[in-house]
């Protein structure tokens, strides 16, 4: 029965409707195993014993040699679960160290609102947690890498952490694994396999260079020529699909050695060497579109989708409509990686030492600016689109949508900020709902201050701005600022006669006056007569705030009929706009409404259709809002055992957010007057042994 308020993180499909029972799946969020794994049984073997001894393992080898696919393969494998979860972070579109500790922790389903430093929050939350960390691509930042993975070990008795760098953390607990190319002695050795494998995934045809002894021994030589790399060996396995396999040795012949001269700089390694030359190599058998291409898309940290490519990469010769057409000529010759992911569409990535290549080409070329800016400037209308469109029927596409583009908008607002100040601001307060709603708080509160710190000192896009800003403090816990901010919104919006800043300004203002306990002057701010006083439309995101906060501020003052009246209209108001996020707090407000006049089997009804929308946005505050209200409904209806296992779940979910009952005085009574019931159901001992059993369940 419990299974039917299981929830993870993972964003519904529109069409689920309502969760019903579920079956709680392993905890994580491993990326799915690349196909055409090949050798490294001696490497895994050794890897999974490690992984059970050691507590930090580093990974390193040279770029392409598959750290990376050894640490996914190694991290599947059923013999390393663990009970808290295995959990991959991708760090290698990272560029800013000070975000390094979000990323963590946003990977591993803590999606903390606390005004304490982040770092002080994820080790407090790991200290009883049994799992496996995964650090993806640390090269770039080791130094922030080892003292993080040193904080968390200290931290955490249980954790295992395995990381893969092209060079050690040096931290003293360390158990360095160095990865080697794969052998490639003899006429079945796993570097000729893969190349084989790659080549008859491009085409079929070429399976009969393998079946001929001469041309298959032709083929070992090349892979001897490449040093066994694997990434190399794609590239050279892609080529077979247009070029016999002949040429391809005459060319690596003739061009090797000259290749390996100019791509190699002073002090790289041997086989560091080899793999620019691959690289090279395959740079100079693509056509003259696809490397210019190549080169623009190196601005890209993490996946993209194609219309980004086309805004981004399209000028001069290479025309917009022509950028899809040889896109798919550089994932034919491996150059780029297709995925297609659910709900997302096809996107599209590049190895990093793939796109660290193309970045030198953009320079020679003298494009890095010229580029880097469409970039910035095209995810800052992405984001002002996104802005206008959550409150509507996209709400969930939006959210998947900005959920995958995270690490291009980090890119993007990184440059503006350098480049374009109120640009910047502009974006930054564009995505207030990507900071409020999706789990983002302290990354949003960061940019929003840097903004506004460099930004233009007046005008509307500020004044979005700090309001933005004061929603980060609101869900921090930080009453203070977020009112300071509310006043000053209020100000500002009075000057400018805009209804909709105004309502905004008075939706703040109000909640940062409501959470602390003071629901007659939030009412008096956000209510019917201050909100036909403003004006606008009824169906502006500031009105349906102001709404939301008006349901609450009456529930508070115990006027539960006015409040579901309030919140019927709401509920009315967003189901016209097809919209989720409100209506599920508008179902919330319900279901405190018919609680509060006695009636908690309605109370249960309603907080189930609530928890059902916000499962669809992975709204983790909204999830542990739903869990201790139908807790309290379920403890009046009699069951007190289930009551006490969902208040275990509500306070597993609370963890990932930091700020139990989001510091509210009614909300804090509420969940009380739930675990009070449920205890005299069942008694203290049975009480404790659901309650645990609850907090046990997987919240990611």
């Amino acid at each position: 029965m419990f299974g039917e308020y299981s929830f993870n993180n993972r964003p519904a499909d529109p069409a689920d409707g309502d969760p019903g029972p579920a079956v709680s799946a392993p905890p994580g969020n491993l990326p799915p195993e690349p196909a055409g794994f090949i050798g490294r049984e001696e490497e895994l073997t050794a890897l999974h014993l490690l992984l059970h001894t050691r507590r930090l393992v580093t990974l390193t080898g040279v770029g392409g040699v598959g750290k990376s696919r050894l640490a996914l393969c190694a991290a599947s494998d059923p013999e390393q679960a663990r009970p808290d979860g295995v959990w991959w972070v991708d760090l290698s579109p990272l560029r800013d160290p000070a975000l390094l500790t979000m990323t963590v922790a946003h990977a591993v389903g803590l999606a903390d609102h606390s005004a304490r430093p982040l770092d002080e929050e994820l080790c407090a939350w790991m200290a009883d947690k049994e799992l496996l960390l995964v650090l993806d691509t640390c090269e770039h930042m080791v130094a922030d890498c080892r003292h993080l993975a040193g904080e968390l070990l200290q931290s955490a008795p249980d954790l295992t952490v395995l990381v893969t760098s092209r060079e050690p953390l040096g931290s003293p607990c360390e158990k360095v694994v160095e990865l080697s190319p794969l052998p490639c002695e003899g006429s079945d050795s796993d570097a000729l396999a893969l190349f084989r494998h790659r080549a008859l995934a491009a085409s079929p045809r070429t399976a009969a260079v393998f079946d001929d002894p001469a041309r298959a021994a032709l083929a070992a030589e090349v892979c001897r020529r490449l040093d066994g790399i694997p990434l190399a060996l794609e590239l050279a396995g892609a080529r077979l699909r247009t070029w016999p396999l002949e040429r391809m040795a005459q060319r690596l012949g003739d061009r090797f050695e000259v290749l390996a001269d100019a791509g190699g700089r002073p002090g790289r390694p041997p086989r560091h060497r080899t793999m620019r030359t691959a690289i090279g190599w395959s740079h100079e058998l693509c056509e003259p579109l696809e490397r210019l291409l190549w080169a623009r898309l190196s601005v890209f940290t993490g996946d993209f989708d194609v219309a980004a490519a086309r805004a981004v990469c399209s000028g001069g010769p290479l025309s917009a409509a022509r950028v899809e057409r040889v896109l798919s000529g550089l994932v034919a010759k491996s150059v780029v990686r297709r995925m297609q992911e659910r709900g997302a569409g096809a996107r599209y990535r590049m190895l990093d030492s793939i796109r660290e290549y193309g970045h030198d080409w953009l320079d020679e070329l003298g494009e890095v600016r010229a580029v880097a800016d469409r970039h910035a400037h095209w995810y800052a209308a992405l984001s002002r689109a996104a802005d206008r469109g959550w409150i509507g029927p996209r709400q969930v596409d939006w959210y998947r949508r900005m959920t995958a583009e995270h690490p291009q908008l980090r890119t993007a607002l990184e440059h503006l900020l350098g480049t374009d100040p109120a640009a910047a601001l502009e974006m930054a307060g564009a995505l207030w709902f990507f900071w409020f709603s999706c789990g983002h708080v302290h990354e949003g509160r960061g940019f929003l201050e840097r903004a506004l710190e460099e930004g233009p000192p007046g005008g509307p896009v500020r004044t979005q701005a700090l309001w933005a800003l004061g929603l980060t403090a609101l869900l921090q816990g930080d009453m203070d600022t977020a009112r300071r901010l509310g006043e000053e919104c209020t100000r500002l919006a009075d000057g400018a006669q805009d209804p909709e800043q105004a309502l905004r300004a008075a939706h703040l203002y109000a909640t940062s006056l409501m959470l602390p306990g003071d629901p007659r002057r939030a009412l008096e701010l956000a209510g019917p007569g201050a909100r036909s006083a403003h004006g606008g439309p009824e169906d502006g995101p500031g009105r349906l705030l102001c709404r939301l906060v008006t349901g609450y501020a009456l529930c508070d003052l115990r006027r539960y009929e006015e409040a579901a009246e309030e919140a019927r209209g709401l509920r009315e108001a967003c189901a016209d706009l097809d919209e989720r996020w409100l209506r599920a707090y508008a179902d919330y407000v319900l279901a405190v409404a018919a609680f509060g006049l006695g009636h908690p089997e309605e109370a249960a009804r309603h907080v189930r259709a609530m928890l059902s929308g916000k499962r669809l946005l992975g709204d983790r505050t909204g999830i542990a809002l739903g869990l201790d209200l139908l807790a309290a409904a379920v403890a009046a209806l009699g069951d007190g055992e289930l009551a006490a296992r969902l208040l275990g779940a509500g306070h597993a979910w609370w963890r990932t957010v930091g700020r139990p009952q989001m510091g509210s005085p009614s909300l804090t009574a509420l969940r009380e007057q739930g675990e009070r019931q449920a205890r005299a159901a069942i008694g203290d001992a049975a009480y404790e042994s659901a309650f645990l059993g609850g907090a046990a369940a997987p919240t990611g």
